[in-house]
């Protein structure tokens, strides 16, 4: 990782409220102005100069046409990314480039299973897991994740029944949204194993990678033996971490065998990248190590305020630090909120966060809080949380 930046630093915590609302994303425009949004996965950070220094380049060329993602050399730049931060080495031919992450999970369906074919899917988790699965068709095996006290984990004895049952793949989010698990490399071959075994196929979504916080590393599931390469499938994107959703670009990865059914399905399905993503995510890759560093920083010091004002000020409240990810799995149900925690806090708090009911079986009353925002904005949606709770 690159060095920090102290002035990169001290930029992500100087975007204030007002700022913030004249944005017209999802999450700046979905609820009233009374209401601060902590519910989806984007930031609320400045973007990173070298993106938007080159987006501007872009721009100013009147470089908008249509994108020739295979010769923009974003391939390239992601290889060169995952060979130095995660040791993951790649031929840019097994990258396939796509406009995000779930398309990239229908793919894997569509090419790996057919109609009717179960899909185990460790839960809770980001809700398009589920539709995808369901809008195509397949049969949704949920296995609920189980806890050790102080992290999740997923229960691969639940995860064997059902493959031994006749499950044909396993939906992996790793790290894990919602709930900042960060799988090691005996949790993956361990699936990995139980994978070849059946003769299933593992899509891991690596999407939060580059968010790993207090310096651990990330694993990719492809790369922690030969059982795990020969049945994987991986989905990532720079979205996540440099903050750049909606510039549609992602990747699919995946060795020879289980590349080609992948690259007989329909070619529409692969289409959809923008040439504007293309250039920001090689920016990225390139020369946005400063401000990603800087990005953890600020993410770790949130986690630790949020960490400790949920237990100074939230009694009945339970969290477990996460690992990766700027995102906080909150259990309410000890609190038995009228109408559940999420519509609670938005109308007893004025704070919008994720319904724990969309992740699936394991969700119902908690909900999930976005941190990745300046101190002051952190500070008052847990202000307004704590004195809701106070008062109910």
């Amino acid at each position: 990782m690159t060095a920090l930046a102290p002035d990169v630093l001290a930029a992500l915590d100087s975007v204030g409220v007002e700022t913030l609302r004249r944005r017209r994303s999802a999450k700046w425009t979905a609820y009233p102005d009374d209401v601060l949004p902590a519910w989806v996965a984007e930031m609320d950070f400045p973007l990173a100069e070298p993106i938007r220094d080159r987006l501007r380049r872009s721009i100013d060329a009147g470089d908008l046409g249509y994108p020739a993602a295979d010769r923009s050399g974003v391939r390239e730049a992601f290889a060169a990314w995952v060979a130095r931060e995660q040791g993951w080495v790649l031929d840019p031919a097994s990258i396939i480039v796509l406009p995000d992450c779930v398309r990239g999970l229908e793919l894997a369906v569509l090419a790996h299973t057919q109609p009717g074919d179960a899909i185990v899917v460790p839960t809770p988790v980001y809700p398009p897991f589920l539709s995808v699965i369901r809008l195509n068709e397949r049969r949704l095996v949920e296995v609920e994740l189980v806890g050790d006290g102080e992290r999740f984990a997923p229960d691969l004895d639940a995860i064997a029944a059902a493959l031994a049952d006749g499950a044909r793949m396993v939906m992996l989010c790793h790290p894990h949204n919602p709930t900042g698990h960060l799988h090691d490399r005996e949790q993956l071959a361990a699936l990995a194993r139980l994978a070849c075994e059946h003769g299933a196929t593992v899509v891991s979504d690596e999407i939060h990678a580059p968010l790993t916080l207090d310096g651990r590393a990330h694993v990719p599931f492809a790369t922690v033996s030969e059982e795990a390469a020969a049945c994987a499938v991986t989905v990532t994107s720079a979205s996540k971490a440099w903050n750049i959703p909606g510039l549609k670009t992602a990747f699919l990865i995946a060795g020879e065998a289980m590349l080609a059914p992948v690259m007989e399905t329909s070619p529409r399905l692969r289409h959809g990248c923008s040439i504007l993503g293309l250039e920001a995510t090689i920016a990225a890759y390139e020369q946005g190590g400063a401000w990603l560093a800087a990005v953890l920083t600020v993410l770790e010091r949130n986690r630790a305020t949020l960490l400790d004002r949920v237990a100074a000020t939230m009694p009945g409240v339970a969290v477990r630090p996460p690992r990766a990810t700027y995102l906080a799995w909150l259990d309410c149900r000890a609190l038995e909120l009228p109408g559940g925690p999420h519509e609670f806090f938005l109308e007893r708090a004025r704070v919008a966060l994720s319904d724990g009911v969309a992740f699936g079986l394991g969700g119902e009353g908690r909900v999930r809080l976005n941190f990745a925002t300046s101190a002051a904005v952190l500070d008052e949606i847990l202000e307004r949380m704590a004195t809701a709770v106070a008062i109910r």
